[in-house]
């Protein structure tokens, strides 16, 4: 399984602890410490990855740039080959990946193949993308200004960044990382990735899958360590031309720190789910379960608030129960649906949101129930604004409902909020769907079902402290590459058989 056959040398045996990945070599740290990842299940240590030092990104980050100018000269078509090529590795062995995912960070053992599979399938996909996007440049005349006759022809074409900070989030570690690898190696780019703490061993292995695929040393490389360590210095670095980063608050740091580059950063949400009195209950009700619960409500495109209608919350919160009657709660080895949220400290956080919509007098529609990092699902009904639960990210099994009486303050509730990533709204009537859409403050709303990101090259992006700039295979291309022009100047006005 994990760190054995084609991975053997990503891991040191006798340390027992994963190396980091630099100038196409497995390392152990100079600094002879580690990082502990904490099974989400058992509390207990279950992998150990380097601390890198600070000359360690260093080193990284020169060699990034060597490697960067030696790629940006490979033709289009052999960055392709070789993305295909890490993509068809990185699927046939997707069993030991999502074995690390299933280990550190609970997530059940169906999904966790799942997301191995799409993340294939999306470094294919930008392949393919990336040689249609640069494969084209553009033309322009002079002479469709006013003033000008035709004597200047400016041609432009997408040429790299340089080197990228790829910084993905614990829930989709590998998922999330190959949606900003692939299309900074595509466009030409060197890529340094820093993994989250909760799924950096999956990150690792999957990062060897590049590696056998023949990539240049020093192109990609992947540094773990403690955040207060390296993180400011890797995203202060004078070396990192760009940085993508999915995650939560730190992101707003980080883009306070970050120098005169471009920025892509998704921050998390609080997607609220609208539903009018003529939506279809069944559907309504299903949506919510599978929106607020899937992988423990662990997903920023969780629904984390429902705004419904008085005159059918009644009936939608019975049907909601029901379905939830139905979940399943254990670890992520029985492809439970409810697993151990991901740290003993988010397992805190949550319930400080449960203890305070209890102390408010929200409705518990279930017992409140925990064991360890495992906490049951629960819906809290009649939810106030002055409760914490209405705002706050709880990024666990707990979903508030706030009854309305009427759109205008559904949508009033959803545009308060600091965030605005998703919304959903459910109704059977397409033109107020239309312009409920058009009200929300959010970077994405879904039509009769729950916010989700996908497919991968589908626009992804968040308003407000939701995040900057927009993800999907071709708008994380674009942002990754800069526009180069070279004008021709001709002695006197040509014009096309004239």
């Amino acid at each position: 399984m994990a760190g054995n056959g084609v991975f053997a040398e990503i891991y040191d045996g006798e340390a027992e602890v994963y190396r980091y990945y630099a100038e196409g070599e497995w390392r152990k740290s100079s600094s002879a410490k580690s990082v502990s990842i904490i099974n989400p299940t058992t509390r207990k240590t279950h992998f150990k990855v380097q601390a890198c030092t600070q000359e360690e990104v260093n080193k990284v980050m020169d060699a990034a740039k060597v490697a960067q100018k030696a790629w940006a000269r490979t033709p289009l078509w052999k960055r392709a080959e070789l993305l295909h090529k890490a993509a068809a590795i990185l699927k046939d062995h997707k069993a030991p990946i999502a074995h690390c995912l299933v280990k550190e960070i609970a997530k059940p053992a169906k999904d966790a193949l799942t997301e191995v599979v799409r993340s294939g399938d999306l470094v294919s996909y930008t392949a393919e993308e990336g040689v249609r996007i640069l494969g084209e440049g553009k033309l322009l005349v002079s002479d469709s200004f006013p003033g000008n006759e035709r004597s200047k022809y400016c041609l432009s074409s997408k040429i790299p960044l340089g080197v990228v900070l790829a910084i993905p989030p614990f829930n989709y570690p590998v998922n999330l990382a190959v949606s900003k690898i692939a299309p900074a190696l595509i466009a030409g780019n060197a890529l340094v990735l820093k993994p989250p703490t909760q799924g950096a061993v999956a990150a690792l292995h999957m990062i060897h899958c590049f590696h056998l695929a023949g990539f240049p040393k020093g192109l990609i490389s992947c540094v773990t360590g403690k955040g207060s360590e390296i993180g400011d210095f890797l995203t202060m670095h004078p070396g990192v031309n760009c940085i993508s980063f999915t995650g939560g608050d730190t992101g707003i740091a980080i883009s306070k720190k970050a120098g005169m580059i471009p920025l892509q950063m998704e921050l998390g949400g609080k997607d609220a789910c609208i539903v009018l009195e003529d939506a279809d209950l069944d559907l309504v009700a299903a949506n919510i379960v599978k929106g607020g619960f899937s992988y423990s409500g662990q997903r920023c495109t969780a629904v984390k608030v429902v705004l419904i209608m008085d005159s059918v919350a009644d009936e939608v919160v019975e049907k909601v129960k029901s379905k939830m009657g139905k979940l399943t709660v254990g670890p992520p080895e029985d492809d439970c649906d409810i697993t151990p949220v991901v740290t003993e400290s988010s397992a805190n956080f949550i319930e400080g949101l449960v203890m305070d919509a209890k102390e408010k007098g929200a409705t518990f529609c279930q017992e409140y129930r925990r064991e360890g990092n495992l906490i049951w699902p629960l819906l809290l009904d009649h939810v106030r604004p002055d409760m914490r639960i209405a705002w706050e990210e709880p990024f666990g099994p707990v979903l508030p409902i706030i009854r309305i009486h009427s759109v205008e303050e559904g949508i009033h509730h959803c545009n308060a909020s600091n965030f605005g990533l998703q919304g959903c709204v459910f109704t059977s009537d397409i033109n107020k769907a239309i312009m409920i859409s058009d009200a929300m403050e959010t970077g994405t709303v879904q039509i009769n079902s729950a916010p989700a990101r996908g497919p991968d090259h589908f626009p992804f992006q968040g308003l407000k402290d939701s995040g900057i700039g927009s993800q999907g295979i071709t708008n994380s291309i674009n942002m990754m590459v800069k526009v180069k022009s070279t004008v021709i100047n001709l002695p006197a006005p040509s014009y096309t058989m004239g």
